[in-house]
């Protein structure tokens, strides 16, 4: 699939079946996620890959809303941020999360992006910080956000590229 054909197909899959995702997709995945560019190539970024059903439903505690499907997906990946390699944290962490989606798209994997940092629950209790507590993160990790992951039980229309506001472009 070209890139462009998989950025048009990427959709956010919030509803999934209770198929395991296999092990090589998985992989490609979090390779793809351990490749993605990182400032000064420092590659900060390290990966809680959580398949434990009561985390899963824990995890999808953690803020408000917007992480409900992770009580439901096969594996989740929690991006944390090494704080003593790197400054870049939410851009190196971002840019992770991008390629593992792409990825996970190209895999036939459905995903969604729950974002952790500068949110919060349902009591107002920091989001980033119930992640910490749920799997024990050290204190030196910053989390930006969780990826959810598992073969889609729903299929959502593709983009297309006339979505593509060019207006929003300017030549200089």
């Amino acid at each position: 699939m070209a890139l462009i054909d998989t950025i048009l197909k990427r959709r956010s899959i919030r509803r999934y079946t209770d198929d395991t995702i296999p092990e090589d997709k998985l992989n490609k995945i979090l390779q793809a996620g351990l490749l993605a560019p990182t400032s000064r190539n420092f590659k900060p970024c390290e990966f809680y890959v959580v398949k434990d059903k009561s985390i899963l439903e824990k995890l999808s505690m953690a803020k408000k809303t917007g992480a409900g499907m992770l009580n439901s997906c096969n594996a989740a990946v929690v991006v944390l941020r090494d704080s003593e390699k790197a400054d870049t944290w939410t851009e190196d962490s971002s840019i992770a999360l991008s390629y593992m989606m792409l990825m996970a798209e190209e895999q036939g994997i459905g995903n969604c992006w729950v974002q952790i940092h500068l949110r919060s629950d349902a009591d107002g209790n920091d989001a980033e910080q119930n992640v910490r507590e749920i799997l024990a993160v050290p204190e030196k990790f910053r989390i930006v956000g969780i990826l959810s992951l598992g073969i889609p039980a729903e299929n959502a229309e593709p983009h297309t590229i006339d979505e593509a506001d060019m207006s929003k472009v300017q030549f200089i």
